[in-house]
């Protein structure tokens, strides 16, 4: 959501809790999600969903392949398949309790029996004994043991490679490192004067007058004042009652303020200053909407728009004097004028060049439109637009919607912290997609809708790619590493036995094989696109690292 934390969950938290369920007698996991994806033009509800929204899926919302999560759940899946046998024929279903936490689970069937070990603990592992053999299972873990002898699968032991992706410049050719924006103002004049489309004398809710064709929607009302009239004072506000989304106001022609609350307000007061006159005041009030009410019970009857009451205020020495316009005769207009008329559209007389102005750019001023050309980025890889300065609005590329934009709504960084994410235990954006299929050969075209006031001239395209690939692979596994389509180029780390740290940040631990297993690394994968390393001390040579289970820890550059 808008305003809220970019949501997290670990490779190893979301396998625990897929193989309890399997442990439990389930037969069909179902993920939300799996596949991230962009909510493109006004489709997103909420409200306050966010545009970007692949809620760290296996697959990103570009389609790339999110490791190490997509990689541990594969290998999860092909071993539940291969005990599909014992899990779902009729047979006898046992537990064993071994201690310290730890359960066993045994499917037995005529033909084949297939086991699962538990540690429930958080925070200890756990060596047991069961069938006569050893097992080491992590704090909060599952093991399958698809004969109930050899241990296949793990779900706190990761050993795909970590992708890190990494958003680079395009790279088109000639491209100029600062794009060339004109610009042109929202026409507000007939709002500020109160001009609407229909009038009635109460607040109507804003789904019920823009029946969802647009976020925005101008609530007018005109006040006349006696120069007598005790409302009149120095200190003077007005309070509205909106649905919690967003509002800026105008009084007189002038702008008085604008306000948002946060995700999860139905009902939030805004009460900016305000400066009336003897005679007559006009006030024009633009509620705008962050997606609709999309679930939860009877969500099709939560307000929407200026609920009301809205009354101007007015304080002075001890008294204070209340006026409710809630029941005023009020004008309404949906929309803005530059979308009715479509400034985003390649193929509308209002988008003509002769309309736009190029001399000066005007930025930080609200309701502005700007228009840009880019070229093409090079390659196949997922596109993206930094929209780096700009603070509310909407984006186009060739016409097409690319979403609601808020970069200038960052999340409170409370919570948030630089140590490795403890998945352990019970639960308690400036970038937005431009998918290729929108992108021409040649020139295209970038409109951006500013809402609250910008400037365009940081905003650049970027692709996303695999920057780095990491392993941290244990003993008698296999480590594939993949630029997925691109070279590597080079291993910036490699050590064999008990290595340190997480990708990006490895150190040799307190043991290590006599071999240089960086260089070795370096010969198995340095210019191909992928490579297989087998870890075992037959490639790397022996660790002197007693009953330490050894792992091989790689970072490649791609």
């Amino acid at each position: 959501n808008w305003g809220s934390k970019d949501p997290h969950r670990t490779a190893e938290d979301v396998a625990y809790s897929v193989a309890r369920f399997f442990q439990s007698g389930g037969t069909f996991q179902n993920y939300y999600m799996y596949h991230g994806g962009t909510n493109f033009g006004r489709t997103a509800g909420g409200p306050y969903i966010t545009t970007t929204y692949d809620y760290d899926a296996p697959l990103d919302e570009f389609g790339n392949i999110a490791q190490p999560k997509w990689g541990h759940l594969k290998e999860l899946h092909r071993v539940l398949k291969s005990m599909e046998n014992s899990l779902t024929n009729y047979g006898n279903v046992s537990e064993v309790d071994l201690g310290h936490s730890v359960k066993a689970t045994v499917y037995a069937t005529n033909d084949s029996s297939s086991c699962f070990l538990t540690n429930t603990n958080t925070t200890t592992d756990a060596t047991v004994t069961f069938r006569g053999n050893k097992y080491n299972i992590p704090a909060w873990s599952v093991s399958l043991l698809p004969d109930c002898q050899t241990e296949e699968y793990n779900t706190a032991k990761v050993n795909v490679q970590t992708s890190l992706m990494v958003k680079g410049r395009n790279k088109a050719e000639d491209e100029p490192t600062a794009l060339n924006w004109v610009w042109r103002a929202e026409n507000i004049d007939d709002a500020l004067l109160g001009k609407g489309n229909f009038s009635e004398k109460r607040l109507i809710d804003q789904k019920t007058v823009a029946s969802d064709t647009s976020d925005y929607l101008w609530y007018m009302t005109r006040l006349d004042i006696d120069q007598n009239d005790p409302i009149l004072s120095d200190n003077m506000s007005l309070s509205i009652n909106g649905s919690g989304q967003v509002i800026h106001a105008f009084v007189n022609g002038e702008h008085i303020g604008s306000h948002w609350a946060t995700y999860g307000i139905r009902n939030d007061i805004f009460e900016p200053e305000i400066k009336l006159k003897p005679g007559k005041n006009i006030v024009s009030l633009l509620s705008v909407t962050v997606g609709l009410q999309n679930y939860g019970p009877n969500y099709d009857k939560w307000p929407t728009g200026l609920v009301g009451p809205i009354s101007v205020i007015s304080r002075k020495d001890d008294e204070t004097v209340v006026k409710d316009l809630s029941s005023n005769k009020w004008s309404y207009k949906v929309g803005l004028h530059g979308w009715d008329n479509k400034f985003f559209s390649e193929d509308s007389s209002y988008a003509s060049d002769s309309k736009w102005e190029s001399e000066y750019l005007t930025t930080n001023r609200m309701l502005t439109w700007y228009k840009t050309t880019f070229k093409a980025p090079l390659g196949s890889e997922g596109v993206v637009v930094d929209l780096q300065g700009m603070g509310k609005g909407y984006a186009w590329v060739n016409g097409h919607n690319l979403g609601r934009t808020w970069p200038s709504y960052e999340a409170s960084e409370d919570g948030c912290s630089d140590d490795p994410c403890d998945y352990r235990g019970e639960y308690d954006d400036k970038k937005y997609h431009v998918p290729r299929s929108f992108i021409q050969d040649g020139l295209n075209t970038m409109v951006l809708f500013e809402e609250i006031g910008g400037n365009p001239s940081l905003v650049n395209f970027q692709t996303v790619s695999v920057g780095s690939a990491c392993g941290n692979t244990h003993e008698n596994k296999t480590l594939e590493l993949s630029c997925h389509g691109h070279p590597i180029s080079d291993i910036k780390f490699a050590s064999f036995g008990n290595p340190q740290g997480e990708c990006g940040a490895f150190s040799k631990g307190s043991c290590e094989s006599k071999s240089d297993a960086l260089t070795i690394v370096q010969n198995a994968c340095v210019g191909k696109e992928s490579c297989i390393i087998d870890v075992s001390e037959k490639t790397f040579g022996p660790a002197n690292c007693g009953d330490m289970v050894k792992r091989l820890a790689v970072e490649a550059v791609c």
